[in-house]
């Protein structure tokens, strides 16, 4: 499985925000995209994930499920937690579990992975920061999808919990996943290529 971009472009707001821009990354890799904040990272995920529709260019998945598009073949891991409070942890992960077809963890063993087996009933709105962040990550394993789309992973994660979610990254290539990761920072991921933001440009 091969996914691949090219001359790809985003335009938000009137303005464009990448332009000519193409890679390729296959099953068992991770793309790490670096740059600074407001430079186009969470575009191209966004662009990736079908939610923003490419200026110009294409985008093809090969290898994948032929009947599907790349967008229904995709776990977006985005900035909003997309929990609904009055739920409970447990019944949140349910819905989503349901919601995205194709399972593979049990609830219970995603919570259990996360840390968050101990606190299934408690309604998410009483969560913390770092739990609602743990708990969206969990939805990656509930259903599987072979694209995992991350845009700044690690934020809210404290270093437990960002050491577990570079396990699970790891384990979901080692599965023949490919993984897409939005990161000011870098993350320690391998096999890994690398694609740089930079501010008016896209460089390679």
């Amino acid at each position: 499985m091969k996914l691949i971009a090219q001359d790809l472009a985003c335009e938000r707001g009137g303005r464009r925000v990448f332009d000519h821009l193409a890679f390729d990354v296959s099953s068992g890799e991770a793309l790490i995209v670096t740059g600074p904040n407001g430079v186009g990272k969470s575009s191209l995920l966004r662009v990736l994930a079908g939610l923003v529709p490419p200026a110009a260019g294409t985008l093809r998945l090969e290898g994948g499920e032929p009947e599907r598009g790349l967008a229904s073949q995709c776990h977006y891991f985005g900035h909003a937690d997309a929990l609904k409070p009055p739920l409970t942890v447990a019944e949140n992960l349910a819905f989503w579990r349901a919601y995205n077809g194709a399972p593979a963890a049990t609830v219970d063993e995603a919570l259990e992975t996360v840390g968050l087996d101990f606190i299934d009933h408690l309604p998410a709105g009483y969560l913390s920061a770092g739990q609602r962040r743990r708990l969206s990550l969990a939805r990656l394993l509930v259903s599987w999808r072979p694209v995992w789309l991350l845009d700044e992973p690690t934020s809210a994660l404290d270093a437990a919990s960002e050491a577990k979610l570079l396990d699970l990254m790891h384990d979901h290539l080692a599965k023949g996943g490919l993984i897409v990761a939005a990161t000011h920072q870098g993350l320690p991921v391998s096999p890994a290529r690398h694609l740089r933001f930079q501010a008016a440009e896209v460089a390679a």
